[in-house]
Parts: C-alpha cells; structure tokens; sequence
C-alpha cells in the first residue's frame, strides 16, 4: 500500500475518533484515567496474539492500541495540551536525537553500541539514572529484564554466561540455607534473587524470560485442560483421582 493510502487510512480513523467524540454517549465520557486500564488490557491482548503468531489477530490488535492512542491524543487537544500531530512530532525528533549514526555523524558497529549510545544520550538529555526509564508500574518479571538491560547499556554487566550461572547457583544455595533456617523473610528475599538471578541468566541465552513463562503457562494450561477433558470423559471428577491416575493422562497430553 502506498504512503498516500497509508496517511488516507489515518486520516479516515482521525475522522471517526472526532465524530465517536462527538456524538457516542460513551465516548464522550472517556478521560485519560479511564481509558488506562483498557490500554494496558488490549497491550497484554496484542502480546498474546504475538506470542500466538497469529497475524491477523496481530492486526486486529494493534488496531485496538492504535485507537487509544488517537483517543488519548483526541483528549490532550480538547484541553489543548497536546494532539495527535505533536505525538508525532515529538516521537520523530526523539528518534533522530537518538540515532546520530543514522541522522548524524556518529559510527557504530553494532546493536550493542547503538544501545550504549543510547542510554548515554537518555543521560545527557538530563535523566539523574539510567532507571528513570523503568516504568514502576510494570509487572516485576518484565521489570526485572528492563532493570538489566538498561544498566548493561551502560557497562554494568557480567562478561560471561558461565559467570551469571555460576551465580544462579550461587544464589540457589543461600536460598536454600535460608529455607532450613525457617525465616520467612529471608526466604521470600533469597528466592527473589534467585529470579532475579534466573532472568540475569535468560538474557545472556538471548531469551526473553517473559515469552518463555508464558509459553510454559499456555502449555500448562493446555494438558491441564486435556487431563480435565478425559477426565469429563471416564465420569470421575479430578479429586476423585489418585496422582497417579492423573499421570496416565498428563503423559498423554504431553505426547499430543
């Protein structure tokens, strides 16, 4: 598609977004607050669909995140803080302040230095710490990665992969010295680091700790559902059933 259909697209959703405004009785209501809980709703809708491969749900999606964003633009430009066109505006200027090898005369030789670059260039637009940008509503696995990945962009970091295991297993043992001593506290703290530790690890083996929870979730709930399936089919309810019963058809469910 070419960009003039491209930007009539967009024109065409700005032109919806004033008369739904306008006119929808729902619409009318929406404030940036209310709006935050169905934004951070359909992100985590979008990730599913991706961590799915689904591509036209992918698009359904961003469809959806793409509408809040001129809903949350529509509503800047009633109070006249801002429109849709500073957004633009603002995220273009940023991506060429940050990206002087591209608009400037700046080398770099790979990804990592364009992330070093990066957060050096974060710092000197007057951010007092490289985890400014670490938003602290995240959930704290995500959190966690984006804690590493930023303090990597600027040095801090292990060297090698055996070194951040050799850690993890570090970490394992405290926990487990904590767990014979009872302490409660102590343990909640230990098998934090541990995760901490673990997400550390995920990084050097080029995984994101979030998909990979995930996929075991939804793969979890899969044989879990097939287990409750056979079981709806023998007329057993699954705490009538011993664990090893339940085995015979978990086992199956990981073959299928």
């Amino acid at each position: 598609m070419s960009k003039e259909l491209q930007l009539k697209a967009f024109e065409r959703l700005l032109v919806i977004m004033d008369e739904l405004r306008e006119k929808c009785p729902w619409d009318k209501k929406q404030t940036l607050q209310t709006l935050r809980h169905l934004t951070i709703e359909e992100t985590y809708e979008l990730g599913d669909a991706i961590l799915d491969n689904d591509l036209n749900e992918v698009k359904k999606e961003l469809g959806d995140l793409l509408l809040h964003i001129v809903f949350y633009a529509k509503i800047g430009s009633e109070t006249n803080d801002f429109d849709i066109a500073d957004v633009c505006n603002e995220i273009c200027e940023k991506l060429i302040h940050r990206h002087p090898h591209i608009y400037g005369d700046v080398k770099v030789e790979n990804e990592e230095e364009v992330k070093q670059n990066w957060e050096k260039l974060k710092l000197k637009e007057g951010k007092k710490s490289v985890l400014e940008g670490v938003p602290r509503s995240l959930p704290a696995l995500v959190k966690a990665s984006r804690i590493q990945d930023k303090v990597k962009g600027v040095g801090f970091d292990w060297e090698e992969p055996h070194q951040v295991w050799d850690k993890v297993q570090e970490e394992l043992q405290e926990l487990q010295d904590e767990v014979k001593s009872g302490n409660q506290d102590k343990i909640e703290e230990e098998f934090g680091d541990v995760l901490f530790s673990m997400i550390n690890y995920a990084r050097f083996l080029n995984i994101n700790p979030e998909d990979a929870l995930e996929r075991t979730n939804k793969k979890f709930i899969k044989r879990f559902q097939y287990l409750e399936s056979k079981a709806e089919e023998i007329g057993k309810p699954l705490m009538d059933m011993t664990l090893a019963e339940m085995d015979i058809f978990w086992n199956e469910a990981k073959k299928l």
